[in-house]
């Protein structure tokens, strides 16, 4: 059964998820090495996932599959692009890492059309153009660098910010193409297991033992990491890639809200004016979606 309405809201739900776990991660970048970010923001991500199935009664069930290698590929992926991801938000203010990571979508589109066959239809295409073109103008007076002025640290940023946007859409190929088979359930607590030993791995090369306060934005960045996931997973069941993808733009205006309330920044009238054309890029996704109706996508959990 397919619900695009129902993708389109649980994905918006992850993105703010997601933008509360980055400012986490953010607070700690400087003291905490990158692997012992991916540890615990994996691991506490399980605790979520793990209540929410024994709740379902499905703990046991989530843990089987058919498909060990596509979890191994897709947890590659996965973990490369939060490596990514992590430098990023290290690099560079948060603002421009989203930014930057922006071009996810546009790939994601690409990769669904050649890959997954989906359709790319005028209005998905001008929704992620107009959500482009929302985000520029809300960066363009707030970018730190450019051509003649960027350091090592951001062009450092810069570069981690689209290798991760890249791996990124191929991994979300990779959940779409998983969920044809496997539970919601069983692709979050793979991709959590995975990202977690991926982690630990890293502990030979130097960990530090955090404050109290280091602690918690570690340990939150993994709860809000694993709902978010759970979240994100969910809404490719309900809407095709090229649906969704557009709305990654919110993620823009939660982390302006949350510049505004954690930081104190004060968005500039260009900030406003192009929070309202994302806004207006996510409609058009609503609006397009509203006469049609998506092809059947079969419910994984029903193998569990």
């Amino acid at each position: 059964m397919t619900h695009p309405l129902r993708g389109i809201l649980l994905k918006i739900a992850s993105t703010l998820g997601f933008t509360l776990m980055a400012a986490c991660i953010k607070a700690v970048a400087d003291a905490i090495p990158v692997g012992q970010q991916i540890f615990f923001r994996s691991a506490f991500a399980l605790i979520p996932v793990f209540a929410l199935l024994a709740m379902r009664g499905e703990l046991t069930g989530a843990l089987r599959t058919t498909r060990p290698l596509a979890h191994l590929m897709r947890g590659a992926f996965g973990v490369a692009a939060m490596t990514a991801w992590f430098v990023a938000i290290a690099y560079l203010q948060l603002p421009e890492a989203i930014a930057l990571n922006f071009a996810a979508p546009l790939i994601l589109t690409v990769l669904a059309m050649v890959w997954l066959g989906e359709p790319a239809r005028a209005e998905r295409i001008l929704a992620v153009l107009l959500g482009f073109v929302g985000v520029l103008i809300i960066l363009w007076p707030k970018l730190s660098f450019s051509a003649h002025s960027m350091g090592h640290a951001e062009a450092i940023g810069a570069a981690a910010a689209l290798a991760s946007a890249f791996l990124m859409a191929v991994a979300v190929i990779l959940v779409r193409k998983l969920v044809d088979s496997e539970p919601t359930s069983t692709i979050v607590v793979y991709f959590s297991l995975l990202s977690s030993a991926a982690g630990l791995l890293s502990l030979p090369f130097g960990w530090v033992t955090p404050t109290g306060w280091q602690a918690a934005m570690l340990v939150l960045a993994g709860l809000l990491g694993g709902v978010s996931q759970l979240f994100l997973t969910e809404s490719y069941r309900y809407a095709d890639a090229t649906t969704i993808a557009p709305l990654d733009y919110t993620q823009m205006i939660w982390a302006i809200a949350i510049g505004w309330l954690l930081f104190a920044e004060v968005p500039q009238i260009g900030v406003l004016a192009g929070a309202v054309i994302v806004i207006l890029a996510g409609m058009l996704v609503v609006w397009g979606n509203r006469d049609r109706r998506l092809p059947a996508v079969r419910d994984g959990s029903q193998d569990s």
